[in-house]
């Protein structure tokens, strides 16, 4: 039988953790969670708590990336895959150095 649960792996990658750290920043620094933050008075350990939640997630979904782990990937997509979306539409976004 099936359980579904929460595993915290020990084993650290150095390379996965500053990927994810790197994530949060670029999810978080800029844009409508700075904005939001402010104007909801989201305390800075509140937020803390958000981004290491966030940043937990990132690491975890790279690991099963890494170790090609597509059955796992698959069952977290089905999980979430919440019909109740307050997003209509997709739109993939990306920024960094591009060579001109």
């Amino acid at each position: 039988m099936k359980v579904w649960t929460k595993v915290k792996i020990q084993d650290k990658n150095p390379q996965v953790d500053l990927i994810s750290k790197s994530f949060i920043n670029y999810l978080y620094e800029f844009g409508p969670i700075l904005d939001l933050c402010r104007k909801y008075q989201i305390s800075p350990d509140d937020r803390r708590v958000l981004e290491q939640y966030t940043a937990n997630r990132i690491s975890g979904l790279l690991l099963l990336y890494l170790s090609n782990d597509i059955r796992r990937i698959n069952d977290i997509a089905n999980k979430y895959n919440v019909r109740s979306s307050t997003n209509l539409e997709i739109v993939p976004e990306i920024e960094g150095y591009v060579d001109r």
